[in-house]
């Protein structure tokens, strides 16, 4: 086996030693210094770099980092407001920056654009050259196959061809393009890195693709249901609502759905007591505006997805039946209200309004509002908080006004929310505002013969869904499953090149030579080449010592196995 000091830089191995790559060379040269032409050139080259264009998806990946940590106009104005009441001198600052809306921000929507362009300009070519690869065949063995950073030598007694014939066929079993250039057998191997390569920056621009068409067509809205409600995906039944950019009404998905039934349960005892276990609605649901209707439970983190929407169970709380009778005894108000809850327990509050249809004991028409104050499990005492989540002894505090509710104003205005600026309280028997607790079934009468209200037996249950319209989720997490395995691909497998030579030599004897050339962070190409050698040994033995020249000054090795790197190569 021969070991020698050679010049390895793929200037000086030829065809043999050319770029085993798709990627682009870095251009380190100065700008030009006159002409547009030349600056654009120049811009173009440094804009398509592989250097910028990671530049770029870090300076994209910091810019979403405010949008993570900031309130944002687009997810929740409230927040948004309440952080520029609590932070009067750095709002300002915030909103020349667009830190509370940054996905649309003028800067972040520059190094989205930019990264976009960077990457197709940097794919075009590639993909041409890759192409250009895989129609070409491998280039022919340099002439000092001892130049290359593995190379192995031995002498058999087999024929020049019949070694060729058995290097093409162990070459092509072992999956590498191989075929025979003259005296030589030249293969090649680990395409797949570059096709690896190029899926992954493909997959960026999938994923870019998906994440802007997402903002753009999406649409967002919330619903909060009592059980027997039902619902339509038309924007009239939303509580609140939120779209991208681009989105029309006519986008929505076309489904309606029923709440039949929430269940609620929680841990009765231990350290984990009120913790709640399982939180789940049955719901009937029909696809399009004929639809087969089909029932389903919707629980937390398992959606109900039909086509591009998918109906989330965000919420829920409790919403007593009461029942509202003017000073006749007729009944003007009967039906569920919804109370938000305040903490764990599901303490609750809200407000009944009875708009319509009221008089009072004089025959006067008026309007009531009631506020109302919930605790599912009810103390004792002066327990103001509910006990536990779930209905083990329900107490409904009500606190009725009458009067004007401003509802004929025009304005808008919170169902949960009572404005009493023209309201009057209803007095006790010490003058005091009216108060009382009621259990199911109890009623609250009304001073000076005004009515009743009264809190049924019949308690129901609301569940709060989440309505999420994705057109472009599904090419998303396709993006993001082709970026894995292509960069998985692109680090883990090497392109290399293997040549076998076999010639006669001046003694008559077969000279066999096996060389292989890899990039440089390529630390199997020896061992490869070792292996091959040594299979290909067993089919072309070496030839005895006796056959050797006497004047043969080489330390030749009969053990093929045994691959020797050139001196100063990478291994």
């Amino acid at each position: 086996m021969s070991k020698t000091t050679t010049d390895t830089s793929p200037e000086g191995l030829g065809a043999a030693g050319s770029q085993l790559s798709t990627a682009p060379q870095e251009d380190t040269s100065t700008p030009p210094s006159l002409g547009v032409i030349g600056w654009a050139r120049w811009f173009w080259r440094q804009l398509t770099s592989m250097r910028v264009a990671l530049l770029l998806l870090l300076l994209l990946s910091l810019g979403a980092i405010p949008g993570s940590l900031i309130p944002q106009t687009g997810a929740d104005a409230s927040k948004v407001d309440d952080f520029r009441k609590a932070h009067s001198t750095l709002a300002p600052v915030y909103d020349q920056l667009g830190l509370f809306h940054v996905y649309s921000s003028v800067w972040f929507s520059a190094i989205y654009i930019l990264l976009f362009v960077s990457l197709i300009g940097c794919i075009v070519p590639r993909t041409g050259q890759f192409v250009g690869q895989l129609r070409s065949r491998p280039p022919g063995a340099p002439k000092r196959l001892d130049r290359l950073p593995a190379y192995t030598t031995w002498r058999t007694t087999a024929d020049p061809e019949q070694v060729r014939e058995q290097a093409l066929a162990l070459l092509k079993k072992r999956r590498f393009r191989a075929h025979r250039v003259g005296d030589a057998v030249a293969a090649e191997k680990g395409y797949v890195r570059e096709l690896g390569n190029l899926a992954f920056h493909i997959a960026l621009i999938v994923l870019l693709v998906a994440f802007a068409s997402g903002q753009m067509f999406k649409s967002d809205g919330t619903k909060l249901m009592v059980e027997g409600d039902g619902f339509s995906n038309a924007l009239p039944m939303y509580d609140d609502f939120k779209s991208g950019s681009m989105f029309q009404a006519d986008d929505l998905v076309p489904f309606s759905f029923d709440l039949k039934d929430f269940t609620g349960t929680y841990e009765m005892s231990g350290p984990n007591r009120g913790t709640p276990r399982t939180f789940q609605a049955k719901i009937a649901y029909s696809e399009g505006a004929y639809g087969k209707q089909r029932t389903t439970t919707v629980k937390v983190n398992e959606p109900l997805r039909i086509g591009d929407s998918k109906v989330y169970l965000v919420s829920h709380g409790y919403a007593p039946v009461i029942t509202v009778r003017d000073g006749k005894g007729k009944v003007v108000y009967h039906d569920a209200v919804p109370l938000l809850p305040l903490d764990g327990n599901v303490t609750s509050q809200g407000v009944v309004k009875v708009m319509d249809g009221y008089r009072d004991a004089q025959g006067t028409k008026e309007q009531l509002g009631i506020r109302a104050f919930f605790l599912p499990t009810y103390g004792g005492g002066t327990n103001v908080l509910s006990q536990f989540p779930a209905l083990l002894n329900p107490v409904l505090n009500l606190e009725p006004y009458h009067g004007d509710l401003g509802v004929d104003a025009g304005l808008s205005q919170s169902v949960y929310q009572l404005d009493q600026r023209h309201l009057k309280g209803y007095k006790d028997a010490k003058g005091a505002q009216l108060r009382d607790n009621l259990k199911p079934g109890q009623t609250m009468k009304l001073p000076n013969g005004a009515g009743t209200v009264t809190f049924e037996k019949d308690i129901k249950e609301w569940a709060g869904f989440e309505i999420v319209q994705e057109p472009g989720g599904g090419w998303a997490l396709g993006g993001a499953l082709a970026a894995i395995f292509g960069l998985a691909a692109s680090l883990f497998i090497q392109r290399r090149r293997v040549w076998v030579r076999a010639a006669t030599g001046p003694d008559g004897v077969t000279v066999v030579e096996m060389a292989g050339l890899g990039r440089s962070e390529s630390a199997k190409v020896p061992e490869e080449l070792s292996d091959l050698a040594g299979t290909l040994y067993d089919r072309a033995p070496g030839a005895p010592e006796s056959a050797a020249p006497a004047d043969d000054d080489t330390n030749d090795d009969t053990d093929a196995s045994h691959v020797v790197p050139a001196e100063g190569a990478e291994q």
